[in-house]
């Protein structure tokens, strides 16, 4: 079949006829049987291979019709031969498209070197993001106060196919150990971020060594990039938590406060607005995971919870399989009760980029 490629390529330069070709090819392959014969030829040089194109490619289907001497067999031979490089050529593209979607879904993990092995939990934060004018204040405030939060790996997953180098620059320039991770939200999702955690968890789930980083107990956070957080939330209440841990939220589902009902230490109901009767009426900043938990389950955000009445955290608990008595409320043993996390939104802004010049800056 290696003679089908040399002779394809080359047709365009022969003007014979294909019978006529096939006898002057016979000819040829007879008159070269002999060595002697050879040897004479090239002698004479009537044989240089690079003398005359026309007989180099004469010879070279000499040979083809001698191993075929029906034209129909080296057609369809080599009919079958490029059919093969086309399905190769396919096959190839398949997997360099495919990789270049893996890569995009999990583009890198950076982990900060010369990190050592800490005493402390590792807290692992999940935080969804997606393409906004106001996303790289939102972060940037948000960096701000996990760059003093030791032992942590921060997780972020963008809504999109692709990472956005600002993004990626303001994760490096942290020095946190980090992941940053494209993955658009897929049909039937109905609320922004519910993929993106999903993600995270399946990451987190099949790289734990790596982000976990030796850590003897590790806590996941699900924190949104435009929330506010006071440091003393990391340290205090996230680093403690046994199993699931749980908080008070600033500025949340219209009112100033939402939280659990605390008796005792015990959580035996909830001080909420909004469908009281949820099982777990929490909001995704008012509580923590241990590890382990999220481990020993398969459990992720699905693309409904009917249990939950349309909110997420409720169906994530119950499928973790956590009892309201697993509960461990922080922040209520204390007489001036404090707020260590906010719920608050940064106004939105629409900005039309194409009226408004950006002088060289750039603007999401």
């Amino acid at each position: 079949m290696q003679y089908c490629l040399q002779v394809f390529s080359s047709t365009k330069h022969l003007r014979t006829s294909a019978p006529e070709f096939r006898n002057t090819a016979t000819d040829a392959c007879s008159e070269c049987r002999s060595g002697d014969e050879r040897e004479r030829l090239s002698a004479n040089g009537d044989f240089d291979a690079s003398n005359s194109l026309r007989e180099r490619y004469v010879f070279l289907m000499a040979r083809l019709l001698s191993r075929a001497p029906n034209s129909n067999i080296w057609r369809r031979t080599c009919f079958i031969f490029y059919l093969q490089i086309l399905i190769a050529l396919l096959t190839i593209i398949m997997v360099i498209q495919l990789s270049s979607s893996v890569g995009s879904r999990v583009a890198y993990t950076t982990v900060a070197k010369g990190m050592e092995r800490s005493p402390l939990a590792r807290i692992i934060v999940i935080t969804p993001t997606y393409r906004r004018a106001t996303r790289l204040a939102d972060m940037t405030r948000m960096a701000n106060t996990l760059t003093h939060i030791e032992n942590l790996h921060w997780i972020v997953i963008e809504d999109g196919n692709s990472l956005v180098p600002a993004v990626g620059r303001l994760l490096n320039r942290t020095r946190l150990p980090h992941t940053y991770i494209a993955a658009k939200t897929v049909p039937g999702y109905p609320r922004r971020g519910w993929y993106q955690r999903t993600v995270a968890l399946q990451y987190l789930r099949n790289n734990t060594d790596a982000i976990t980083n030796g850590a003897v107990r590790s806590v996941v956070y699900f924190a949104d990039d435009d929330n506010s957080y006071d440091v003393r939330l990391f340290n205090d209440y996230i680093r403690n938590v046994e199993k699931v841990g749980i908080w008070a939220v600033g500025l949340v589902g219209g009112v100033l406060i939402e939280m659990p009902d605390v008796k005792n230490g015990t959580v035996v109901g909830w001080n909420v607005a909004w469908n009281k009767n949820r099982k777990f009426a929490t909001d995704m900043a008012g509580f923590a995971i241990s590890l382990d938990v999220i481990l020993n389950s398969t459990a992720v955000f699905g693309t409904s919870c009917t249990r939950g009445m349309g909110a997420p955290e409720t169906c994530l608990l119950e499928d973790l399989g956590i009892e309201r008595s697993n509960l461990q409320p922080f922040g209520f043993d204390q007489d001036e009760r404090e707020l260590l996390v906010w719920h608050t939104k940064t106004v939105k802004e629409t900005y039309n980029k194409r009226v408004q010049d950006t002088h060289g800056f750039f603007v999401e």
